[in-house]
């Protein structure tokens, strides 16, 4: 089995060397990933210049670009062979709710699905413990299921782990994303030059949050692990909305 490993935190990002070695032994690990924290970078490719490819201790493939730009180059061109799956990770945070907008974690797992791979993005719901390595069992776990699952076309999984130690994780669950609240104000401040300048605020915590969300399931010890679609049409609006241009 061929599996491509990207991620948005960089290439020297330590949840990605986890990733690394805790798959080892499951097929022909490849890694390539930004050469530099692209967190937030969303499904954005560039188009605006070439793009250069270094290599790293172990075989590593940098990008100076962003995380969908890894995986397009990597299912491309970079190598001569094609691959099975797409893992993308281990984000430093969490990406719950609403964060799948944004993060290029969970964008480096949907240009997989694009192509043709099943994928699965992890994320480490991030306490100050850096339990990357049960992140990275999670992972295996899923992988090394004997039966095949079928998710349908252009869909993925997005799984959230919490940051303890294997043997205090509660098991697995289904569930489904939940929403943020919105998020803090711009965080102003003055650069050496005297110009302002601002920090995005931090994202909101958990509006809908109840149980059987992503939320929920990783504040009680579960493994989050959320089938998301990238189809963003409000179907149940399509019949109103019809009737409304119509009148």
């Amino acid at each position: 089995m061929h599996i491509l490993l990207a991620n948005d935190d960089g290439v020297h990002s330590p949840g990605l060397k986890q990733l690394y070695e805790g798959l080892e032994g499951l097929g022909d690990l490849r890694v390539v990933a930004p050469d530099r924290d692209h967190s937030g970078a969303s499904n954005s490719l560039t188009l605006n210049r070439p793009l250069t490819v270094e290599k790293h201790p172990q075989g590593f493939l940098s990008v100076d670009g962003t995380p969908t730009d890894c995986v397009h180059l990597a299912v491309n061109g970079l190598f001569d062979h094609g691959f099975d799956r797409v893992v993308s990770g281990i984000n430093t945070h969490a990406n719950l709710g609403d964060d799948v907008i944004y993060s290029g974690t969970v964008a480096a797992a949907t240009e997989g699905r694009f192509l043709g791979m099943p994928a699965i993005a992890v994320s480490l719901v991030n306490a100050g413990h850096f339990h990357y390595e049960t992140a990275a069992r999670a992972v295996r776990t899923l992988l090394e299921k004997d039966a095949s699952l079928a998710l349908g076309p252009r869909c993925l999984l997005n799984v959230n782990v919490p940051d303890l130690p294997w043997e205090e994780i509660q098991g697995f669950q289904v569930t489904r994303l939940g929403h943020r609240g919105r998020g803090e104000s711009a965080v102003p401040m003055t650069c050496p030059r005297g110009k302002k300048r601002y920090w995005i605020g931090a994202a909101g915590e958990g509006d809908d949050a109840g149980p059987g969300t992503d939320f929920h399931a990783v504040q009680h010890g579960y493994v989050s692990v959320t089938p998301i679609q990238v189809d963003m049409t409000r179907h149940e609006a399509l019949d109103s909305l019809r009737n409304w241009l119509e009148a």
